[in-house]
C-alpha cells in the first residue's frame, strides 16, 4: 500500500506542500479553517500524523533524521562520516533537539525505500549526510519535509546544502605540490562518484592548466565505484612524482600499495589527501591535507535545519565553509 505524502495532500486541496507542513504542525500562516479541513483530509487518506506536533506546539524539542548510505561507514570507510555525525549531533544538542540516525542500504537506494522515520513520520527535518542518489534524494524533497544536505550538494534540487571549499582545497594542494617541484602529478578519485570528489578533480585541474602543465588522463585514477563502493586501485605504466588524493583514508590506502609495489612515500612519490582526519596523522609519513572544519560545518547545518522546520520560507542556498592547507612529511621537494 502506498504512503501518502504531504504532498499528496497539497495535489488533492490543489494547495502547496508548505500549507500542508504547517497545518499538520500546528504552525501559524494557515487559518484554522483550513488547517481543520486539511487535518480531515489528512485522516481521510490514511496519513499517519505526527504525533510530535503537539509536544512541539509546547515547546518540547523536535526530532531531526540524520540520513546517511551505510557505504560511507563501513569498515573500509575511513570514519570521517561518523565524525561528522557525531559532531552535528552535539550541535543538535545544544540547541534543544534530538538527532535519529538512519542508514541507508544500497538495496534500499537503488529501491527509493526511504528511510523509516519519515515514513512513520517521527522527524520534522532532515539532514542527509554524505552524496546519495539523485532519485534517492528527490524522493525525500518531494515529503515536503525541511531538508538540509551535508556534504553534498545537487544542481538538479533547491535543496539548502553545507559543503567544504573542495575546490580551492584542491587548487592549492596542488598549487603546493608545483611549488615543490613537481609537474608530473596525478588524482586519485571517482570523479563521477559525488559532487565534492568532481569539485576536487577540478580544483586539481585547475591547477594544472594555471601553471601550463596537460592534463594527463592515465594519471586520473578510480578509487572507487559510481555506486560509492572503493575498488583496487590501479597504477599507469608510467607512474608521476606526486598523487592528489580526494580523502585521507583514499590516500592512506595509497600510500601503503605504493609501499608494497617498492615506492618509497615521499621520496619516490609525494601523497596529498583531504580532510585532516584520522587517517592524515596515523598514516606514515603523516599526510599533508587540506583540513575540513566539521564542527562549523556541523553548526551550520543544525542552523538551517532548525530554521527551516521553524520557518516553511527559511533559505540558506549553497554555503562554502573554508578549510586550510596542513603540512606535514609526505611532500618531498624536487628539482
Amino acid at each position: 500500500m502506498k504512503n501518502v505524502t504531504m504532498k499528496d495532500i497539497a495535489d488533492k486541496l490543489n494547495i502547496s506542500t508548505v500549507t500542508v507542513s504547517k497545518a499538520l504542525s500546528d504552525k501559524d500562516g494557515v487559518s484554522e479553517e483550513l488547517k481543520n479541513r486539511i487535518k480531515k483530509v489528512s485522516e481521510e487518506m490514511g496519513y499517519r500524523y505526527n504525533v510530535l506536533a503537539k509536544s512541539m506546539k509546547e515547546g518540547k524539542s523536535y526530532n531531526v533524521g540524520i540520513v546517511i548510505a551505510d557505504r560511507f561507514i563501513r569498515d573500509d570507510g575511513d570514519a570521517f562520516y561518523l565524525k561528522m555525525y557525531q559532531s552535528v549531533v552535539k550541535s543538535l544538542s545544544k540547541a534543544g533537539y534530538y538527532g535519529i540516525m538512519e542508514i541507508i542500504n544500497h538495496e534500499q537506494e537503488k529501491n527509493i525505500t526511504l528511510p523509516s522515520v519519515i515514513q512513520n513520520n517521527k522527524v520534522d527535518g532532515v539532514i542527509i549526510l554524505g552524496q546519495m542518489s539523485y532519485e534517492y534524494v528527490s524522493s525525500i524533497n518531494n515529503r515536503g519535509i525541511p531538508l538540509v544536505f551535508l556534504d553534498f550538494y545537487d544542481e538538479l534540487l533547491e535543496v539548502d546544502s553545507l559543503v567544504s571549499d573542495s575546490f580551492y582545497g584542491s587548487y592549492i594542494l596542488t598549487n603546493h605540490l608545483i611549488a615543490q617541484g613537481h609537474r608530473n602529478i596525478g588524482f586519485v578519485g571517482n570523479i563521477l562518484s559525488t559532487s565534492s570528489i568532481l569539485d576536487r578533480y577540478l580544483g586539481y585541474y585547475k591547477s594544472l592548466l594555471s601553471n601550463g602543465i596537460p592534463l594527463r588522463e592515465e594519471w586520473v585514477i578510480a578509487d572507487r565505484s559510481e555506486d560509492g563502493t572503493y575498488i583496487e586501485i590501479e597504477f599507469p605504466k608510467e607512474m608521476p612524482t606526486a598523487f592528489v588524493c580526494n580523502n585521507d583514508g583514499v590516500a592512506y590506502l595509497l600510500i601503503n600499495k605504493l609501499k608494497k609495489n617498492g615506492y618509497r612515500v615521499p621520496d619516490d612519490i609525494s601523497v596529498v589527501g583531504f580532510d585532516n582526519y584520522i587517517f592524515a596523522t596515523i598514516s606514515n609519513p603523516k599526510l599533508t591535507t587540506v583540513e575540513v572544519d566539521i564542527t562549523v560545518m556541523s553548526d551550520e547545518a543544525v542552523k538551517a535545519i532548525v530554521g527551516k522546520i521553524n520557518n516553511a520560507n527559511y533559505r540558506i542556498g549553497r554555503v562554502v565553509i573554508n578549510g586550510k592547507l596542513i603540512i606535514r612529511d609526505s611532500v618531498k621537494k624536487i628539482n
